[in-house]
């Protein structure tokens, strides 16, 4: 992996602020740290918000905790310390790495046959059974780059992290003032690896099953009218899946889209409500939306993928993401506060997606 930037790189043009929304998706998380480090070394983008579901709860977390300790470059440094110390061949605790071993069996074993692997064992098995300590790998590692007191104590982004309430089946979503570990353990809890996690007395799962990630927290914000997808799961695919892991992979990644696709819808009925002057409510804004996807030479990773933990695989999504973040900013960067550069009809129209 290259190294940093040098830094006083800073370009001029002043900032512009946005809300940033970061999806979910594992390990496949790494793309958008990569995607950070290219907002944060850059500094024209000043962030008022951010939404985070799973691992993009996890890189929020860090993001904000990097913030309060030294602004831009401190975000940037506990980002790659954070991703680093995760690494299998980082620091995972002893206690913890037979956990690790077993998360990570799949993509041991090839895709194909660890996927047919990951599957029997999925649906036999319980991470009550497998896991009765309930060890989870990245909690120490988030405890040990995340400062939890100084983000509920301190200035900065709003968070808004999303967690699936296991008995109702509904979305709850924590504030800063609300962080602590249980919150992003909660948001990353996939079902068929971990335990639900209890807050206040109730079972939390994943946040990707409602909200992946949620927007809706940012229609309150009255000053900001851009919002940044961050995606790393691809709403098109042009191939037909044939195999049983393919079918598998396309069906996860339809489910976990399905809630965003339906705020897509949301948020341009408004707005076309707005332009056409047939709402006229002050309570309601013509939101901009822009979305960076770094989906170019990682388009051939699958659903294994996603538990993959070494530093040479976090490396290759880093520089995914950072491309895509310097390719969103010189091509986007001036239609921020001016207009949406991300078509959200197509979005859930039959055909390809399209930007403005």
């Amino acid at each position: 992996m290259s190294a940093f930037p040098p830094k006083g790189r800073r370009k001029r043009g002043g900032t512009k602020r946005i809300n940033l929304a970061l999806q979910g998706g594992g390990a496949h998380g790494a793309v958008t740290w990569g995607v950070l480090d290219a907002f944060l070394e850059d500094e024209r983008l000043e962030i008022g918000a951010i939404s985070g579901t799973s691992a993009g709860a996890v890189n929020a977390a860090i993001l904000a905790s990097g913030l309060c300790a030294g602004g831009p470059e401190g975000a940037r440094a506990a980002l790659r310390a954070f991703w680093r110390d995760l690494a299998v061949d980082g620091h995972v605790p002893e206690s913890a790495r037979g956990v690790v071993e077993l998360m990570l069996t799949p993509w041991k074993l090839g895709a194909a046959a660890g996927q047919n692997l990951m599957e029997a064992t999925r649906n036999v098995l319980s991470p009550y059974s497998v896991n009765p300590l309930d060890i989870n790998p990245l909690r120490a590692v988030v405890e040990r780059h995340i400062d939890f007191e100084a983000i509920r104590s301190q200035d900065g982004p709003k968070l808004h992290i999303a967690a699936t309430n296991v008995k109702t089946g509904r979305i709850r979503i924590f504030g800063r003032k609300d962080l602590r570990p249980d919150v992003v353990m909660a948001s990353a809890a996939l079902p068929y690896l971990f335990r639900a996690v209890e807050i206040d007395g109730e079972p939390y799962w994943d946040g990707g099953f409602l909200g992946n990630p949620a927007l809706f927290p940012f229609f309150d914000e009255k000053t900001i009218d851009d919002i940044v997808l961050v995606q790393i799961n691809p709403i098109v695919r042009e191939r037909v899946p044939e195999t049983a892991a393919d079918i598998l992979e396309r069906a996860n990644e339809i489910a976990f889209n399905a809630s965003l696709l339906h705020e897509f819808r949301a948020i341009a009925f408004v707005s076309r409500l707005i332009a056409t002057g047939a709402l006229k409510d002050p309570h309601y804004r013509s939101v901009r939306m822009h979305r960076v996807e770094a989906h170019e030479g990682i388009e051939d990773l699958d659903v294994a993928s996603r538990l993959q933990a070494n530093w040479a695989f976090f490396g290759r999504l880093f520089e995914a993401g950072r491309a895509a973040g310097e390719r969103f900013l010189a091509e986007h960067f001036d239609a921020v506060g001016e207009r949406s550069t991300f078509d959200l009809e197509a979005a859930f129209e039959t055909g390809p997606v399209r930007s403005a």
